[in-house]
């Protein structure tokens, strides 16, 4: 984001879905079946989810306002764009970044097949994460002063991040891929914007336009398609599952009985 503009990153987060779908199809997580309709659903789905995340990044068109109440926190301090500060190194590592964000949605699929637990899991990663930062700030921050936190709001800055973000978020994503694949968590992170666009509006006194709206119905719906997509396969894999279980439970209760054979005439 330092690199980039804000909206740049965020229209790079925002295709998450497409290319999780992607690693999905790769690593054999989600099967693209155009032939039935809850495969359409998935593909159609994100899509139109992508599109949604898109639309309320560049599209504004007209103002609207729904409230009168809002509470600035801002105090009347004015925040101006970020512009491309050097875009040749923040344009590929945004890219990159998607990509690794995409890529631990498939690691922690993969991982849950062999090491259940997402909380301890989740421990273990968040460990290995405050090591890497630790390390790479005492690389960058010699000033010891910016290391200290008062009771402001820096402090409930790091507290929120620490256990909300890296401790509980972390758990309930890893048990989520658990209970449904990479796909089905993915395509919630363009609702991200929705759920900003409605909390900037209230408490940051910033505008809201008509290509937020349209943009937001489209992410829903979107939302919508793959979850109906992604509840049709699941029926049928527990169809198919419990068809299976009554037809071996048949084949264990069958009896099989055997005749002497009958003597041959001479």
């Amino acid at each position: 984001m330092d690199l980039t503009s804000a909206s740049f990153m965020l229209a790079m987060i925002n295709l998450t879905p497409g290319i999780t779908f992607i690693m999905a199809l790769s690593c054999g997580l989600e099967k693209l079946n155009l032939e039935v309709a809850e495969g359409r659903a998935k593909v159609i789905g994100t899509i139109i989810g992508i599109s949604g995340a898109m639309f309320v990044t560049f599209v504004k068109g007209t103002e609207i306002n729904i409230c009168s109440f809002k509470i600035n926190l801002m105090h009347g301090h004015a925040s101006s764009p970020t512009q491309f500060r050097n875009k040749s190194l923040g344009v590929p590592l945004a890219i990159l970044s998607c990509c690794f964000y995409s890529l631990w949605f498939i690691l922690q699929a993969k991982m849950n097949e062999e090491y259940p637990s997402s909380n301890s899991s989740a421990a273990l990663m968040n460990t290995m994460g405050a090591l890497q930062a630790t390390i790479f700030t005492l690389c960058v921050e010699r000033d010891w002063n910016h290391w200290k936190l008062g009771f402001n709001i820096r402090l409930l800055t790091a507290a929120y991040s620490g256990i909300v973000a890296s401790g509980i978020m972390v758990v309930i994503i890893a048990w989520c891929i658990k209970r449904r694949g990479p796909l089905f968590v993915s395509i919630f992170s363009p609702l991200q914007l929705v759920l900003v666009d409605i909390a900037a509006y209230f408490m940051l006194d910033e505008k809201l336009y008509v290509g937020s709206v349209v943009g937001a119905v489209m992410i829903v719906c979107g939302l919508y398609v793959v979850l109906w997509g992604k509840a049709r396969e699941l029926k049928k894999k527990s169809e198919l599952v419990s068809l299976g279980n009554t037809t071996s439970r048949e084949f264990e209760n069958v009896e099989v009985v055997s005749s002497p054979p009958r003597s041959q005439q001479p």
